[in-house]
């Protein structure tokens, strides 16, 4: 089955046409600078300047400029499904349900719903799907995804969603075929590590615990995003700044960015600190405290753990953020090799636990998801 999958971010529309069947990519790229008068179409190394006003005029632009060939199922990337199970046809029904979920995922659902509008318009007779990254968290117990609120208030969906669940069912999967055992054995943490982070506690295959909760706002430190924070200074911050300068803060101004007055960006951190700058210092020591602090408690969760899987962005290319996480790791077992760490993998440490480096591949994720909804398969 050839699946276009689309990833539909607020100013981008990544896209790869993938042989579902043969879990192989055939074409992968990205609009960039989406509802900007000079949008950039990438394809492997060419950069063909588009006009792309919106995502409907960028999914355009890739059909006139990639020979996609037939399509016969379009699989769509949508971050907050809040308590849908698993990925599911797209039908008005369900467009209706992802809108609802709006607010508590407002930097991502908006431009999801936006790239699946689009694709249905200009393929109307095609089948598609929707791959939520909140479904594979859909087996947290109820202990882990209630807080500690009064019952109405989790019956009305206030509660713990999770998020980054497409690239944590990859690489766990993916993980266990490195090892060489069945992932259902397998206690597992997986770390996603990019401008979102999350980490994640898998267990026998299924997510027991995870770091991102209600919104995307909630766990490690991100590129502009807090993590956790005391309900109380956000009360505060809301009283003295109002509400959506609040959003603003905690969306768009925190985390490594605000931490360090600088960037968002740990290769601009690297080099400022290696420069003395003592705000890029102390955004890199609390972003590896909060992993290490992570870890440590899913390792107490899950009696012990079988390996430490590093991936995404940063977990991918980051060597020192790897080398000071394992280090943070050390009472748990965990024993850096610096040559394969440097190497970037996919083991980075000797004996057991094992620590690896697993590159994500939300595309074919999808695909397969949107082919396993289609075909039963």
């Amino acid at each position: 089955m050839r699946v276009l999958v689309l990833n539909a971010g607020s100013s981008s529309l990544k896209f790869a046409l993938t042989d579902a069947a043969q879990k192989r990519h055939l074409l992968r790229g990205r609009v960039e600078r989406v509802g900007e008068e000079k949008s950039l179409l990438v394809l492997g190394k060419e950069e063909i300047p588009v006009r792309a006003k919106d995502h409907r005029a960028a999914l355009q632009a890739v059909l006139l400029h990639a020979e996609l060939g037939p399509i016969e199922a379009v699989g769509h990337r949508v971050v907050h499904g809040g308590t849908i199970r698993e990925s599911q046809p797209v039908d008005d029904a369900l467009l209706e349900r992802i809108r609802a979920l709006v607010p508590l995922a407002p930097l991502h659902n908006p431009a999801n719903l936006a790239g699946i509008e689009a694709a249905r318009k200009l393929f109307p007779e095609v089948p598609q799907v929707a791959v939520f990254d909140t479904a594979f968290h859909q087996t947290l117990p109820p202990e882990a995804y209630h807080y500690a609120l009064p019952a109405e208030l989790a019956e009305a969906g206030y509660r713990r969603y999770g998020f980054h669940g497409i690239s944590h069912a990859h690489v766990s999967r993916k993980a266990a075929e490195l090892l060489g055992r069945p992932l259902e054995e397998l206690r597992l943490v997986t770390l996603h590590l990019g401008n979102g982070a999350s980490a994640t506690a898998i267990q026998g295959g299924k997510s027991v615990a995870t770091s991102m909760g209600f919104t995307p706002l909630e766990g490690l430190v991100m590129g502009t995003r807090p993590g956790d924070l005391d309900p109380g200074l956000v009360l505060a911050l809301a009283k003295a700044k109002g509400i959506e300068e609040t959003e603003r803060l905690l969306n768009r101004a925190s985390g490594l960015k605000g931490l360090s007055g600088l960037s968002h960006d740990l290769r601009d951190l690297h080099a400022a600190a290696a420069g003395g700058h003592e705000g890029a210092r102390l955004a890199l020591a609390a972003y590896v405290r909060r992993i290490v602090f992570y870890v440590g408690g899913y390792a107490a969760l899950l009696g012990g753990i079988d390996a430490l899987v590093f991936t995404a962005g940063v977990g991918e290319n980051d060597p020192w953020v790897r080398a000071e996480v394992v280090w943070g790791l050390g009472h748990l077992g965990f024993r850096l090799d610096e040559a394969k760490n440097a190497s970037g993998g996919p083991e980075i440490t000797r004996g057991q636990p094992l620590a690896l480096v697993v590159p994500t591949d939300e595309e074919l994720e999808i695909a397969l998801e949107t082919r396993r909804v289609l075909t039963g398969r």
